[in-house]
């Protein structure tokens, strides 16, 4: 299979590249030509190959959730037939189905809304030299891996290419975004996590945390608007949603308090990146040259990929 870690789409004006996307103008000023590429990063860090079909992967759980999570908050997206899209993008349909989604233009919101019902990651490494998660005290005597009495809101800061997001208190996201839009973002993404968490549970894997963001778009219905700046706006869901790049899945039947289960998403990437020796500073690699995947780990990371898709999505028919 192919690996397609950038894209050049001719008569599409580049708006930016990001991570994993590439995100292109269009002739209709409001919507946006998303394309998940098969780039692949781990703190911060994009590494210098991608994964082979991961582009693909993250689309069709993202229409998935998209559909299913509809009815908590809008989101910002409108096809993924290349059919349905401006002519100036069908022009390029065979380098971009099945990786692609055109959506509504938004304002992002900058913050990450990390959503936490495990404590584990940069939250655990905190509670044990602090007892706190985002600066938020919790009770003493957790172990690594247990299970939060509810999900909880743990915003982060939502940094420029190359730099690293910061883990910040709600408070102090409150005070970034403003109450009324917190209260929004913070009130959606814990109900969008319950949800997902509850139908992932049945299918036998545990969502133990993820990360949501959320735009703003001019708002129609008042009865849902936010005053921004004097003008109407409403928070909608935008980028992607519960996929092994923005989640931990962790396999039910392997779950115990106590230990870091294995994973279908890229903890496994980042636990080969710290055995090669990468530390924060190390961005450019060991030798300057970034870092570059081991053909056995492209590999393991694929697999695992593969497995959260088939794991939660099963036989569903996610095309539009």
């Amino acid at each position: 299979m192919e690996t397609l870690t950038n894209t050049t789409l001719n008569g599409l004006k580049l708006l930016s590249r990001g991570k994993v996307r590439d995100v292109y103008e269009t002739s209709d000023p409001d919507q946006l030509l998303f394309v998940a590429s098969d780039r692949i990063s781990a703190y911060d860090v994009i590494l210098n190959n991608g994964i082979p079909g991961k582009g693909a992967i993250l689309t069709q759980m993202s229409l998935f959730w998209f559909e299913k999570l509809k009815n908590v908050i809008p989101n910002h997206f409108i096809t993924a037939n290349v059919e349905d899209m401006p002519a100036e993008i069908q022009l390029h349909a065979e380098k971009i189905k099945g990786r692609s989604m055109l959506v509504r233009r938004a304002k992002v919101i900058p913050i990450e809304a990390i959503t936490r019902g495990y404590i584990t990651g940069s939250a655990w490494a905190e509670y044990k030299t602090k007892g706190t998660m985002h600066n938020i005290q919790l009770p003493e005597g957790l172990k690594e891996s247990e299970k939060l009495p509810q999900p909880v809101f743990t915003p982060s800061t939502k940094a420029e290419a190359g730099q690293h997001d910061e883990n910040i208190h709600p408070d102090t996201a409150r005070n970034l975004v403003g109450v009324a839009v917190y209260d929004r973002v913070s009130s959606a993404a814990v109900e969008l996590y319950a949800r997902a968490a509850e139908y992932a549970l049945a299918q036998g894997v545990i969502i133990a945390d993820t990360k949501f963001e959320f735009g703003l778009v001019p708002c129609q219905q008042h009865d849902y608007a936010i005053m921004i700046d004097g003008h109407p706006m409403e928070v909608i869901l935008v980028d992607e949603v519960l996929t092994p790049d923005s989640s931990r899945f962790w396999p039910a039947s392997d779950y115990k308090e106590g230990i870091t289960p294995p994973s279908y998403d890229k903890q496994y990437l980042r636990d080969w990146m710290r055995s090669a020796g990468f530390v924060k500073g190390l961005e450019e690699g060991p030798d300057g040259q970034g870092w570059t995947i081991p053909p056995d780990v492209l590999e393991g990371t694929k697999v695992r990929y593969e497995e959260a898709l088939q794991r939660l999505l099963g036989n569903v028919n996610t095309s539009v």
